[in-house]
């Protein structure tokens, strides 16, 4: 079976239930395992990721105010592998590419391959999404070892973190220039991890905030997240940023909780690593927890 994934989560899964080898055309932003990366890139963005987030913002604005998307596909590579399964997204058009950018590529095709769609909204469609890929690929009882085994993995942070003496407040920071918080599956993030999101709404999608509002929020603990940033490139964007002087008197800042996370490997994509997140966030709000060992290098005091 040749399968395409238009969107990273989606490779991880792929990868996570053993289709590595099956996996014919991935984005450009499709690194994790390492082997996936040396896949052919079907999917680019149309505009340049590196500029600064507010640059970015600005960009995306204008794009979906005309009504196209941001990114390109590879029509002639596509048509060339023939895909039997094809991964996509119906969840944030800015995220990754969605049902939309296939376009005319499909009608190219000799032999119409079957689209699956993923729009995972909490940690629970997370996990059907990969029975549903598992399935799709004819490796339905993987799936459902994949599934089982990251639901057992949360249950036991959910557990380490049931009788912590405290639950902080938490503001988790999806952009920084404008501001967004988390969204989806986040806030239950949080709330498994043993804190109560202050600003996301679990189960629904991010948004937009004003510094007021998270200074009246008064967080205990602040996640840098950025969604596509890595841990080095969100540091480097915080230290840019020029917040009001009411910050230094948060909560979080004056007690030096304010994180910067590797929102790649964590947060920002839903698929196996957010069992990994759920633990990471514990670790933050609970630092005496760590009951899945998670990595030293994942989150950086800033």
């Amino acid at each position: 079976m040749r399968i395409c994934s238009f969107l990273p989560s989606g490779t991880e899964i792929l990868f996570a239930l053993g289709l590595g080898d099956s996996v014919a055309g991935v984005t450009h932003e499709c690194d994790y395992p390492a082997e996936a990366a040396k896949r052919p890139v079907l999917v680019r963005p149309r505009l340049d990721p590196s500029k600064s987030p507010a640059e970015v913002d600005r960009l995306v604005g204008e794009f979906v105010g005309r009504g196209e998307s941001i990114y390109r596909v590879d029509v002639g590579l596509l048509r060339a592998i023939e895909p039997d399964l094809i991964l996509t997204q119906d969840l944030c058009h800015v995220c990754a590419a969605s049902p939309d950018d296939l376009g005319t590529a499909l009608a190219g095709l000799r032999h119409a391959p079957q689209v699956l769609s993923l729009t995972p909204r909490n940690l629970t469609d997370v996990w059907n999404n990969i029975r549903t890929v598992a399935k799709a690929a004819g490796f339905a009882s993987r799936g459902e070892e994949v599934a089982a085994e990251l639901q057992r993995r949360v249950k036991t942070v959910e557990a380490a973190v049931a009788n912590a003496k405290e639950n902080p407040r938490v503001a988790c920071l999806e952009w920084l220039d404008p501001l967004y918080c988390g969204g989806h599956w986040v806030p239950e993030m949080v709330a498994l991890a043993g804190g109560h999101d202050v600003i996301g709404r679990a189960g629904e999608p991010s948004f937009r905030i004003e510094w007021e509002k998270l200074l009246l929020a008064k967080p205990d603990v602040i996640v840098l997240m950025p969604c596509g940033y890595s841990i080095e490139r969100t540091v480097a964007e915080y230290q840019k940023i020029r917040p009001p002087a009411e910050w230094k008197d948060l909560p979080a800042v004056r007690n030096g909780r304010v994180f910067a996370v590797d929102a790649n490997s964590y947060f920002s994509r839903p698929g196996p690593r957010l069992a990994d997140g759920v633990a990471l966030l514990a670790h933050l709000l609970h630092p005496e927890c760590n009951p899945l060992g998670v990595p030293r290098d994942a989150a950086r005091p800033v």
